[in-house]
């Protein structure tokens, strides 16, 4: 009896292993239907919100106004002209590293202008890459070394009206993918539609001029917003240390030669490409005998930004004391 039962013991001891290793083969395909969802990379917030949120919590509430651009919300500095009758508003435009108070210009040129008698209001402008991206799953980040021939064609390319249609049939119908041309797009309609939020609010204070304001890539935006736009209560355009955003088109040159408004261009001569831009934008005005664009050249002080910061300063208020204009003038 006893051999019996020690017999039968190991019977099923002998049979637990086979049962064990067949579970695991059971629940594989649960296992693989969520590989998949656990890859998928979220988005991450564009840099200018993140540096929006900081601004938020270091500067003065009373400094702070949310705008409202379309279905996007978004931050400007405001400070009130220091005097009993304003000049105007000036509005600010960053470069697209810069943020509403960069050091390298616009922050420094914020607290100053209000002395001078204008109000400034300073904003946060879109990524130039922050429109929206499919996730990525594990299936596409196994299809990446078949894409190599994709990058290289898509590059960001000088725009046109030729390469808009060329990109838009390319692509699959319903395939969710976002053109370089889309990009572009998509991102100068949200930064169109900001400055026109900051030049309803300008209206709102009543300003008596209002002045649109670029340093870097935001001098682009600047100008082609008063090309596009043409807008009867804004006259008055200042580009500081002009840049052409990577891929946007068409160049500065060209577009200040378009421009019925009075232009401030200034920039600093230490570099040969900027003499060189600079000097293009020179000639294309006299080309189109504009009266109203005065251009000035200035030394770079990177040894000491307080002054550097004050040169400009006092070269923008000479200029917005002489040569402003108001609307209908």
């Amino acid at each position: 009896m006893r051999l019996h039962s020690l017999a039968l013991l190991g019977i099923c001891l002998l049979s637990c292993p086979a049962a064990w290793a067949e579970e695991p083969a059971e629940d594989a395909p649960a296992d693989s239907a969520d590989a998949p969802a656990a890859s998928e990379r979220p988005l991450l917030p564009e840099r200018s919100i993140s540096d929006a949120q900081t601004l938020e919590q270091r500067l003065d509430k009373r400094e702070q106004q949310m705008l409202q651009a379309g279905a996007e919300s978004f931050l400007a500095l405001w400070l009130p002209a220091n005097v009993g009758e304003p000049s105007g508003a000036v509005i600010l435009l960053p470069a697209d590293v810069e943020n509403a108070d960069g050091a390298a210009a616009i922050g420094p040129l914020r607290r100053k202008l209000p002395d001078a008698g204008w109000h400034s209001l300073s904003l946060t402008l879109p990524d130039p890459d922050g429109d929206p991206l499919p996730l990525r799953t594990a299936a596409t980040a196994t299809a990446a070394p078949q894409s190599d021939t994709t990058i290289t064609e898509s590059a960001p390319a000088i725009e046109s009206a030729s390469d808009a249609t060329v990109d838009e049939a390319a692509q699959p119908a319903g395939s969710g993918a976002i053109s370089p041309e889309q990009r572009r797009l998509a991102h100068a309609g949200r930064v169109m539609a900001r400055i026109d939020a900051a030049i309803a609010f300008a209206n709102q204070q009543q300003a008596r001029a209002i002045v649109l304001l670029g340093h870097g890539s935001g001098a682009y935006w600047a100008a082609r917003y008063l090309s596009e736009r043409q807008p009867d209560n804004v006259q008055n355009l200042l580009m500081v240390a002009a840049e052409l955003p990577a891929g946007f088109a068409p160049p500065l040159d060209e577009m200040v030669a378009q421009l019925a408004v009075a232009t401030g261009d200034f920039f600093y001569k230490d570099q040969a490409t900027d003499r060189m831009a600079a000097l293009k934008r020179l000639q294309a005005s006299k080309r189109a005998k504009l009266p109203n664009y005065i251009q000035v050249a200035m030394k770079a002080l990177p040894g000491n930004l307080d002054v550097q910061h004050e040169q400009l300063y006092r070269r923008l208020r000479g200029w917005l004391t002489q040569h402003i204009r108001t609307a209908g003038s």
